[in-house]
């Protein structure tokens, strides 16, 4: 006889954990199946784990801004500083420091969204910026340029015009030890984890979902799959047979984020979050006395759509471009013969922006395209998910009638709409990982 559950949620990222806790909170019998050992082995440990209030719409700015108060008070969201027997994760809430550029828009409409949300800020000159990062060359290279590019390097006539520090931000420098904190509390909610599971079929009975088999043959019954699989979110899709319904669909993007030794006078405990588009880069300071470097997506640097199942894991010469790309910015720094850092994917919708939805069979839904920048919302995506499932099982008819999700904190109320499967791609989106 198969085992039965009230949901089974398919990956144990940390979307998936933090949907398992909000569920259990609500007595709900969940197991998370991942095809990976452990809670978060997979493109969640690559990521950068940058929290910062700034997106390219008011509801994603607003989740966003919410989430940093779960990511300062950790403990309280978990319910208990002891529940995980490898401590918690520290949240550094250095700010990010955002340089003002063409490209966007010098930081204006990203200004009014944190003016409408009283979400903090402060505007640098170029000289308040070498004060705080006194490293930092404030001439401006833009447009972004490869290293091949005879202008690359070559500075502008005029200089950047200033930065914004956003001061809810910063890093968390441990995004796996992230995911097994809520994975233990969720335990402790009474959910279940069950790791080295293949997925191989969404089993239906009636038209509606009736749950999962495994490549080991084992049959796991529920009225509710969730897809919250990463960058194999469009293969468990295609399984269910509910892509090809969908407006916005994701795919797996290949990135490549470089740690180099930090130089002279860049001290990791000082420094902060960077968002660079003038160069094209973000940064943050990483353990070891390391610089973390990765790529906005300027255009001039090509989409590397893979398959999850069969990607090149190496370092590229895309490495080498973003580590010189920050020699413009820092002239000190040097490149290291050696390539550190990580190779992983993103799931990406085609707006960049996640989609929290149902799907076309009922029972089954989704968590997916969140790669890149939804890390630091997955407390609210898991609360938003949650309520979705519930509300819709409970008969509301979440296409015509999406329910509304309030953040307490920053009392600020959005539509879940906003993140539908069946949205027209939104064209107010920055379609990079910025969001």
């Amino acid at each position: 006889m198969a085992k039965s559950y009230d949901a089974i949620i398919i990956g144990a990222g940390i979307i998936g954990c933090a949907t398992s806790l909000a569920l259990g909170r609500k007595g709900w019998k969940v197991l998370n199946l991942d095809r990976l050992p452990a809670a978060g082995y997979g493109s969640t440990s690559g990521s950068c784990a940058i929290i910062r209030p700034y997106y390219s719409t008011l509801d994603g700015s607003a989740m966003a801004y919410e989430s940093h108060f779960y990511w300062k008070n950790w403990a309280d969201y978990l319910g208990g500083a002891d529940i995980d027997e490898r401590g918690l994760i520290e949240y550094h809430n250095v700010g990010a420091l955002v340089m003002k550029t063409e490209a966007n828009d010098y930081l204006r409409p990203a200004m009014i969204l944190m003016d409408q949300l009283d979400s903090p800020y402060s505007e640098f000159s170029p000289a308040e910026i070498r004060e705080k990062l006194p490293v930092w060359n404030t001439e401006s290279f833009y447009p972004v340029k490869r290293p091949e590019d005879p202008e690359f390097g070559v500075a502008n006539e005029e200089p950047l015009t200033g930065a914004v520090l956003f001061h809810a931000a910063g890093y968390v420098s441990d995004p796996q030890l992230a995911t097994h904190n809520i994975m233990r509390a969720a335990e402790i909610a009474g959910g279940e984890f069950k790791y080295n599971a293949q997925v191989v079929e969404i089993l239906r009975a009636g038209g509606r979902v009736q749950g999962i088999r495994l490549e080991s043959g084992e049959t796991i019954d529920a009225p509710v799959v969730l897809n919250a699989a990463g960058p194999h979110s469009s293969k468990v899709n295609q399984m269910a047979d509910v892509e090809r319904t969908m407006r916005v669909k994701t795919r797996a993007l290949r990135q490549e984020v470089a740690h180099v030794p930090l130089p002279e006078g860049y001290r990791r405990e000082t420094a902060c979050v960077t968002s660079d588009s003038d160069i094209g880069l973000y940064t943050r300071p990483e353990l070891g006395n390391a610089l973390l470097i990765g790529s906005e997506d300027p255009p001039c640097d090509p989409h590397e759509w893979v398959d999850p199942d069969d990607y090149n894991r190496d370092f590229s010469e895309q490495w080498k471009v973003q580590v010189l790309r920050v020699c413009q910015r820092v002239p000190s720094l040097g490149v290291p013969s050696q390539m550190r850092g990580v190779v992983d994917l993103y799931d990406v919708t085609d707006d960049w922006i996640p989609i929290y939805d149902q799907s076309d069979l009922p029972g089954f839904y989704l968590a997916i395209g969140t790669s890149g920048n939804q890390f630091k919302n997955a407390p609210i995506a898991g609360q938003l998910m949650a309520n979705i499932i519930e509300a819709t099982q409970n008969g509301n008819d979440q296409d015509a009638d999406p329910i509304d999700f309030h953040l307490q904190t920053i009392d600020h109320t959005f539509s879940s709409g906003f993140y539908s499967r069946l949205r027209e791609v939104n064209q107010d989106s920055s379609f990079s990982v910025l969001g």
